[in-house]
């Protein structure tokens, strides 16, 4: 399969799994603030606006899967793959004032003059329901998004997670509320809020990172020493640098090799190089191999 047929398959594979979120999160939706609102859950009506939120994400990261997977052209000769990492980063920034607005409305349930009322005991079957379908988006979400390497999917993915998490703090809540202790909801709407903020900042930082042409990890780039100074022809590696292109590696190293070598002989140890690194590491998407004359 040519690499132009895979690019058409991972994008109709996450558009599939976008398609299929965004359904089943606008039907849960609303289901959860019908709920929240007859049984006067806080917590209930908060999982519901992340349940919201969680729809905005992932529409944000259908039209970057759609765009991320374009080939090379005039304008960006090194393909489109950052907008993954851009939709990733546009998810967290929205997870955060999600984070922020819920957690601004349990601080007003919980210092508000008047006792919450008695949350009803459908508002715990909802949270129940929750847990379930978002846990179940999460891992099938999370299964194409290592399919295709889709940096933003994944994103959406723990989206999902932390959508299922804030659920668990919803159905602890309305359990206190249900139970005789009528502040455990907006308590448990306060947890969300934490357990959001936390999930945004990690699903940021590494968007950022991978925006920012962060090196990939110091064991990896050793291994690609090693394996580049094992080839014949090669004296040693004189620099090696790495940058990270979404969940793809660029490459660019200088080799040494002998001072008289004839230039036909340097550019086939450099070709071996670059053909034996793309060979083990299929994530890199440019290697760039310089040949250095030895010092003798």
């Amino acid at each position: 399969m040519s690499s132009s047929d895979l690019e058409r398959e991972a994008t109709a594979l996450g558009v599939r799994v976008a398609n299929i979120s965004i359904a089943v999160n606008l039907l849960l939706m609303a289901f959860k603030l019908v709920v929240g609102l007859l049984a006067h859950s806080a917590a209930m009506v908060s999982d519901a606006v992340h349940t919201a939120s969680d729809v905005v994400a992932t529409v944000i990261v259908l039209l970057c899967i759609k765009v991320a997977h374009r080939g090379a052209d005039g304008d960006h000769p090194y393909g489109h793959e950052r907008f993954e990492s851009l939709g990733s980063l546009l998810v967290a920034t929205i997870l955060f004032f999600t984070g922020l607005g819920l957690g601004w409305a349990g601080l007003e349930s919980l210092f508000s003059a008047s006792a919450p009322q008695p949350v009803g005991r459908a508002a715990l079957y909802a949270a129940i329901v929750s847990i379930i379908t978002k846990e179940a988006l999460y891992w099938y979400t999370h299964w194409a998004a290592q399919k295709i390497g889709s940096n933003s999917l994944e994103a959406d993915a723990w989206h999902h997670r932390s959508d299922a998490l804030s659920s668990i703090g919803a159905l602890m809540g309305i359990g206190a509320s249900l139970a005789g202790y009528p502040w455990g909801d907006p308590i448990a709407a306060l947890v969300i809020c934490l357990l959001i903020l936390k999930t945004a900042w990690e699903i940021g930082y590494d968007s950022a990172q991978k925006l920012l042409d962060k090196a990939c990890d110091p064991e990896l780039s050793q291994a690609m020493r090693d394996l580049a100074t094992s080839q014949a022809g090669v004296l040693s590696v004189r620099r090696l640098r790495t940058r990270l292109f979404d969940n793809r590696i660029y490459v660019d190293l200088n080799i040494v090799c002998q001072r008289d070598l004839p230039l036909y002989q340097a550019h086939a140890v450099a070709h071996t190089v670059q053909e034996k690194l793309e060979e083990a590491y299929p994530q890199i998407k440019g290697c760039l191999v310089h040949v250095d004359p030895s010092a003798e």
